[in-house]
Order: structure tokens, then C-alpha cells, then sequence
């Protein structure tokens, strides 16, 4: 593969330092970015300190949260109107499980893009990945934005008007929050409880939405890396007939050309087993939750809410969107994988040996056996997939809507699910 090369003063450590920046920034706050192992004594007992923090913030919440939908004596509107953001500290906490317990896979993989960056050293090569690289780098900025933007606004909206409630003959006012506290634990309703429980609610979004962002944004970026490395694949493979010479260089080309193949399928399959429970968790976990958003936007239409009608769609969209980037990944790693073999099929193989050629079959018959993204080993990854998820909430809209107008609206909830 020789041609024009990139001077070695050209440092891959930075193109691929500026290939996860967004994703390091997300998860070092709530201590989730992988620990290299040079790190000392005291840096890693700090980590650990401030993952306890992050998990307490957290338990405070959504542990009181649970109890209140469970066994507060309260109507069933405020219970239900829990349900989101209990289910959405459910996930949060699943996908921060999830990266920490598969830290050390994390860090082989981001070693693996390191390694890459310093194997593929053509200009033109480089040019592809970098490409490739700004797109990933792009996803995980608007996962941020959409995914961060959601959460927050949602919280802000319900937090922002205050109520009033009636203690004996005095009435007092409350600042409402998206997980209400189980009145027998403590009375969160009067100054400062209130104010303090809303910080700590605000700090709970934090954690469990920058780990939803860190796991959707790595995903992203690990699977816009191994496109590159495809591409980069296909282009060797127009190349190798192109530029053929004697018969043994061809023949190290294939090899490098194979083994290249062989460790990007491996770096997807290594994707794939961490990606596939966070998957599963944000599928299921949205849908629910677009569901949920479609009942409160019925119930806040009643009272013509601005500020929680848009929350809520803003919410929507930002399960929308979390669904389809999971989906989207999953379409175009396995459109890429199929690819390959299509490309080595297409090219003119008949003008190399055939000693040569044969090395295309292991190519071709590699890639028909199809790299999947699943969602923990249930349901495949795709644009169908997506589909399938929007035609689901379209029926439960439809459902909903019918019995919109009843009076005991406060069951559509149970139709819709």
C-alpha cells in the first residue's frame, strides 16, 4: 500500500483525543470514562468517592420516587405524572451500570481507535477516518444537546409555577418536582426541604442523563470509527487490482487487506456486547416513555399549559431521537459490513492470480455472514426497527385519542400501555 504518507511529526494521539472529547466530557463528571492504568493510588479512590456521590444523588431520589407511585395516598394523576422521570432515573441508572462495569471492554476499544489511527498513516486513508470521525464527533454533540435540553426542560417546566396546598386554616406554596418524595419519608413541601429536594433533583438529572448521553454518544462514535476503517477497506480493495505489480506484493496486499477486515469485524463484535443491554434499556425504556409524554400532553392540553405542553414535546422528540440513533447505527454498520464483500465482488478479480484472487472468497464469505447491532440479543438494530417503534406509538396515539374526551381521563394511561 504505498503512497503518499503522512510525515511522522502528524500525532494520531490528538485525532483521535479530538474523536472523543464530547464523550469525555460527558462521563469524567459522574466518573464513568475509563481509568487508565497509570492512574495513581489516590486519583482511582477519588473516582470511586465520586461514583458513591453520583449513586447516593441518585438512590435519594428515585428510591422515595418509587415508594410515592407505589403506596402515596394520592389520585392517580399525580402518581402517573411520577412514572416518566422515575422510569427515566430507572435507565439512566442501567446505562451508568452498564459503563462501569464494562469499563476496562471501553478502554481495549478506545486503545483498538488508537492503534488504527497509528496503522493507517496515507493521506488519503487519514482523510477518510478523519471524516468519518467529525461526523461521530458531530452525533454525540446534538445527543448532548437534545438529550440534556430534554431532560432539563422537562424538570424546569414542572418546577417553574409554584401551587398552592391548604395545612389547617394556613395555605402555603410549593415548588412541584418531577419525582415527588413519599410524604412518610419526609414532607418535602415546605421551605427548605422543598428547595433542597429540588437540587438534588436537578443533580439526579445530571448523573442519570449524562450517562444516557455517554453510552448513546460512545456508540456513536465507535460505530462511525469502524465505518471509516470499512471504507478505508474498500478502498484497498479497488486499489489492489488497480495498482497490482508482481504477483508476491499483491498477494501481501490481500493479507493486509484480510487481516485489516478481520480486526475491524472484531472491534465491531467488542461494540456490539457492551452496546446491546444499554440498547435494550433505551429502546424499551423510551417507547414507555413516549407513551407517557402522549398522556400528559393530553392532560396539559386541558389547561392549555405552554410551558408543559413543550417540555413535553420536547421530551418526545428527545426519546425519538435516542431511539433512532441506536437504530441508525445498527443500519449502517450492517450496510457497511455488506459493503465490503459486495466491493471485493464487483472488482476484477479476474485480472489478479488466482492464488490471489481466493483471498477475496474469505472477504465475501465473511461478510455474508451479516455484523448485527442488537438490543440485548432481542430485537436487530435498523431503520425497520424504528419503524416498527413509530407505527407502535401512532396505534397507542390513536387509542388514546378516542378516549380522550371521557371523563375519567386519568385511565388513558392504561389504555395506552
Amino acid at each position: 500500500m504505498t503512497s503518499r504518507h503522512m510525515s511522522t511529526s502528524t500525532s494520531f494521539t490528538s485525532n483521535n483525543n479530538c474523536n472523543l472529547q464530547l464523550n469525555r466530557w460527558y462521563l469524567k463528571p459522574i466518573g464513568a470514562w475509563p481509568q487508565m492504568n497509570d492512574l495513581s493510588t489516590t486519583c482511582k479512590i477519588l473516582v470511586l468517592l465520586q461514583i458513591f456521590i453520583c449513586v447516593i444523588v441518585v438512590a435519594c431520589i428515585m428510591i422515595p420516587c418509587a415508594l410515592f407511585v407505589l403506596f402515596e395516598n394520592a389520585n392517580i394523576k399525580l402518581r402517573l405524572g411520577a412514572v416518566a422521570a422515575l422510569l427515566h432515573r430507572v435507565m439512566g441508572l442501567v446505562n451508568y451500570y452498564v459503563l462501569l462495569r464494562r469499563s476496562s471492554d471501553i478502554r481495549k476499544l478506545i486503545r483498538h481507535m488508537e492503534e488504527d489511527w497509528e496503522i493507517i498513516n496515507r493521506v488519503e486513508d487519514r482523510k477518510v477516518m478523519i471524516q468519518y470521525a467529525k461526523f461521530g464527533r458531530f452525533v454525540a454533540g446534538i445527543c448532548g444537546v437534545i438529550m440534556h435540553g430534554g431532560a432539563f426542560l422537562f424538570s424546569i417546566a414542572r418546577a417553574m409555577k409554584t401551587v398552592p396546598f391548604t395545612v389547617g386554616n394556613e395555605t402555603f406554596r410549593m415548588h412541584p418536582m418531577t419525582c415527588p418524595v413519599y410524604s412518610k419519608i419526609i414532607d418535602a413541601r415546605f421551605s427548605p426541604v422543598n428547595e433542597i429536594a429540588l437540587i438534588l433533583q436537578f443533580l439526579s438529572t445530571f448523573i442519570v442523563s449524562s450517562s444516557t448521553v455517554g453510552g448513546c454518544s460512545l456508540a456513536a462514535v465507535f460505530a462511525m470509527h469502524a465505518c471509516g476503517q470499512l471504507n478505508v477497506l474498500c478502498t484497498w480493495l479497488h486499489e489492489l487490482v488497480e495498482n497490482q505489480k508482481e504477483n508476491h506484493v499483491t498477494e501481501r496486499k490481500m493479507a493486509v487487506i484480510v487481516e485489516h477486515h478481520l480486526r475491524v469485524l472484531s472491534f465491531i463484535a467488542r461494540v456490539e456486547s457492551i452496546i446491546n443491554k444499554i440498547s435494550l434499556a433505551e429502546l424499551m425504556g423510551c417507547t414507555i416513555s413516549m407513551c407517557l409524554m402522549g398522556y400528559y400532553l393530553l392532560l396539559a392540553l386541558e389547561d392549555f399549559d405552554a410551558a408543559k405542553i413543550t417540555s413535553y414535546i420536547n421530551v418526545y422528540l428527545a426519546m425519538a431521537f435516542n431511539i433512532f440513533i441506536y437504530c441508525y447505527i445498527g443500519e449502517i454498520i450492517t450496510e457497511q459490513c455488506k459493503h465490503v464483500g459486495e466491493m471485493a465482488y464487483m472488482t476484477d478479480w479476474y485480472n489478479l492470480h488466482h492464488k490471489t484472487a481466493r483471498g477475496l472468497v474469505l472477504i465475501i464469505a465473511r461478510s455474508n455472514n451479516v455484523m448485527k447491532i442488537t438490543a440485548g440479543k432481542l430485537f436487530h438494530l435498523s431503520v425497520a426497527t424504528f419503524g416498527d417503534v413509530s407505527n407502535m406509538y401512532r396505534l397507542h396515539k390513536n387509542v388514546s385519542e378516542r378516549y380522550a374526551k371521557r371523563k375519567n381521563n386519568q385511565y388513558i394511561f392504561i389504555i395506552v400501555c
